[in-house]
């Protein structure tokens, strides 16, 4: 009788994680869609009256946009999270992700409709703002709180893989689509067919996320009553410093995380010359190794503890700044790999532990406000604008040094504020 409990508590955790990493890939799928046709194509579609660098830099600022909406996204999804559930909450980020994404799909362009095109790409980037506020902290509660003790940063970097997944996968259907059609033909209709993609992509994150049991530490918290009546207020009035801390450390990893991936492919198409196809290639190596280092550093973290491995990947990603661009700008592929493989071993370190680190740092009854609203704030400081600040830079400047500069800036940042984390979690991953 123990040994089928056992067995069952295992499937019902397995099931939990896939879960997380196949509806966090496909949300943030949806979401890289759109960072990758802004770095190859946004700016004639729907900025075609400025200049070349003027229209860059206007679509990179739409993708901006979407970040401001984040922290509203943390909000709401975080109050009903922590009031109605982490798992409705999955399903209703998903659902508006998905079909704001095929909206971007279904878009008249600049041409086609005037002013009233960009408008439109706005509002809808916005909506997705606001879903992924909300996606990765439920994501990340519900492999976290499932998980067996000692096994946390493994369990909770299945949520965290997904960003990488997610990335891999938008880039594998540009490239796809990229490399079977003429330049004309994928500027004039090929680009709308990863967003379209997202309406089979969402359907299938909804099957399985529709299979999966209620956060085991949300249904305690519903059954004794102890629910937070507004969880974003209490938690900033009884954890404020935590908040800034995780919120502050987290703007390195996505500053960094964006200039690689969004920035990177329109610098090295519209600054090196080198073809799309070349930078896709470059790109999706880069993520691979994202992924693995996750899932290496989290289950590194549940030995050695969050803020250690934290600590190191902040630590290479201050010093592998200068070095990054010195390789990407001699052009060679080969060179450009190595910068963008030694660049995401920083980025894995600094991320495969988030969502048990994140999680430990707050009561369940506010966990989902506290570590959404986080989360999100730290994604708009960092990636929010970077590949606008990083274009503006190099717009301005004429070297990539003084974007070089701007990434040891952040990381310096975010070091000092993983200085202040706990050695040890703060509070039990469990309902109080």
């Amino acid at each position: 009788m123990v040994l089928e409990q056992e067995v069952n508590t295992a499937g019902r955790i397995r099931r939990v994680a896939l879960a997380s990493a196949v509806g966090t890939t496909i949300e943030w799928y949806d979401y890289f869609a759109y960072s990758t046709a802004t770095a190859l194509v946004f700016n004639k579609l729907f900025f075609p009256s400025l200049s070349p660098a003027s229209g860059t830099l206007a679509a990179f600022a739409t993708l901006g946009v979407g970040f401001v909406a984040r922290p509203l996204g943390g909000i709401v999804w975080g109050h009903f999270g922590d009031r109605v559930g982490r798992k409705a909450m999955l399903v209703a980020s998903l659902v508006l992700m998905g079909l704001a994404t095929a909206g971007v799909g279904a878009l008249p362009t600049f041409r086609q409709a005037g002013v009233i095109a960009p408008v439109l790409l706005v509002v809808l980037r916005v909506l997705q703002g606001i879903s992924a506020g909300g996606e990765w902290g439920g994501a990340a509660l519900m492999a976290v709180e499932h998980a067996p003790e000692g096994k946390r940063g493994r369990y909770g970097s299945f949520s965290q893989i997904g960003v990488p997944a997610g990335l891999i996968l938008a880039q594998l259907v540009f490239f796809l689509v990229n490399s079977s059609l003429s330049p004309d033909e994928f500027r004039s209709w090929g680009w709308r067919i990863p967003f379209l993609v997202s309406l089979v992509l969402v359907g299938v994150g909804l099957v399985i996320r529709l299979r999966v049991e209620e956060s085991p530490v949300f249904a305690k918290l519903r059954s004794t009553g102890a629910r937070s009546r507004l969880p974003i207020v209490e938690v900033l009035r009884a954890r404020p410093k935590q908040v800034l801390a995780a919120a502050v450390s987290f703007i390195a990893n996505t500053a960094l995380g964006y200039i690689f991936f969004a920035y990177l492919l329109s610098y090295g198409t519209s600054v090196l010359k080198l073809s799309s196809t070349t930078m896709l290639v470059v790109v999706i190596v880069g993520s691979v190794v994202w992924l693995a280092s996750i899932v290496a550093a989290a289950i590194w973290s549940d030995s050695v503890g969050r803020k250690p491995v934290y600590l190191a990947g902040s630590m290479l990603l201050v010093v592998w700044s200068i070095p990054f661009f010195l390789l990407v700008d001699t052009a060679q592929p080969w060179l450009l790999i190595v910068a963008v493989v030694v660049l995401n071993i920083g980025l894995g370190a600094t991320y495969g532990p988030q969502s048990a680190l994140f999680s430990e740092l707050f009561e369940s009854r506010f966990r989902y406000s506290g570590s959404s609203f986080a989360y999100a704030v730290g994604a708009v400081l960092g990636g929010g604008f970077a590949p606008l600040i990083a274009a503006s830079l190099q717009s301005s400047t004429g070297t990539s040094l003084s974007v070089s500069l701007y990434m040891v800036g952040v990381g310096v940042l975010s070091l000092l504020a993983v200085l202040a984390f706990p050695r040890k979690p703060l509070v039990p991953v469990t309902a109080e």
